[in-house]
């Protein structure tokens, strides 16, 4: 997969995709777009698609395996068991579309409407959107080159029939690739709330992690916070607590401190949210007193506040 340079200018920079850097990078036409070239009209078009979305999240994780399609599908069933919020779950992981095992829509296919793309419901009040819909078996491997990943992108974004939405939540693959810069670009002009970036304690895990909040900075992407994932494991008999992953260098917490991003809690290793995920259904239902599940929940109302006062903060720009 390819990377964004060490050097990128970044997306908003008079120097995107014109720069040394930007030679041969998949995203070199778009980035070039708001720097003087032809915009792409996709832009304008998601704009107008998304002024019925009033929230947008994407989740970030620097390194692959740390939880981040199931912190995305445990945040859509938290903000959805509020029946009078709507929420969208678009999975962009082109080539590793878990979300539809996750959410327990394998096998699921995309409908064509009126308006576009239907959306699969997990609820009434839950719609998913991946590129697993649109595969003859599970088992299938997308092999895509950049452009084409970014022309599936730009269809998501602007052909589903979403309705009326409170939150979409983008799930990404790990990493400042391609995918990232694309959807990033093409949600600019409809503001994107921010990003929640996934962790795991370990060093590791927090080296890519670092790159990633560059990466929001860079493209000047908010971010709403840090959650370290698999944050100790507590004994259902003895409640003891142990360190699987031991934070070596501090944790997710002191790399928060040290660059001035909120960490938004940390979640415990918990067996079930495995076993959960792979049966397709919310864990907050089979295991509701669960330490992970309050941690869940806690992280879920600190994202609503967040969203909640960017709104605020732009209907007062809007209105001054």
């Amino acid at each position: 997969m390819e990377e964004v340079p060490h050097d990128c200018p970044g997306a908003d920079s008079a120097q995107a995709g014109r720069g040394a850097s930007c030679q041969g990078c998949p995203n070199q036409r778009l980035c070039a777009s708001g720097a003087g070239a032809a915009p792409d009209p996709a832009i304008e078009e998601i704009k107008e698609k998304m002024k019925t979305v009033k929230h947008k999240i994407l989740v970030l994780s620097g390194k692959g395996g740390v939880g981040k399609s199931t912190f995305s599908a445990h945040l859509a069933h938290g903000l959805a068991e509020d029946e009078n919020t709507q929420i969208a779950l678009l999975d962009i992981d082109i080539c590793g579309p878990s979300i539809p095992k996750i959410m327990g829509l394998e096998g699921e296919q995309v409908h064509q409407s009126g308006s576009g793309w239907s959306p699969v419901y997990v609820e009434d009040n839950l719609g998913v959107m991946s590129v697993g819909f649109l595969l003859s078996s599970p088992d299938d491997a997308v092999i895509w080159r950049g452009p084409k990943k970014n022309g599936m992108i730009k269809q998501f974004l602007r052909d589903v029939d979403w309705g009326e939405v409170d939150y979409l939540i983008v799930d990404t693959p790990p990493g400042t690739s391609d995918e990232h810069l694309s959807v990033v670009q093409y949600l600019a002009a409809a503001h994107i709330d921010g990003a929640v970036i996934i962790t795991t304690p370990q060093e590791v895990s927090l080296q890519d992690v670092r790159k990633e909040i560059n990466f929001c900075r860079k493209v000047k992407l908010p971010i709403i916070g840090v959650v370290e994932n698999m944050s100790g494991f507590i004994c259902p008999k003895c409640k003891k607590e142990s360190q699987i992953f031991p934070p070596t260098t501090g944790g997710a917490e002191l790399m928060c401190q040290d660059l001035e991003v909120p960490l938004l809690g940390r979640v415990p290793l918990d067996p079930l949210i495995g076993k959960n995920c792979d049966k397709g259904q919310s864990f907050f239902i089979d295991a509701p007193d669960s330490p992970a599940t309050l941690a869940y929940r806690s992280i879920i109302q600190r994202i609503q506040e967040f969203c909640n006062l960017h709104q605020s903060k732009e209907e007062n720009l809007i209105s001054s």
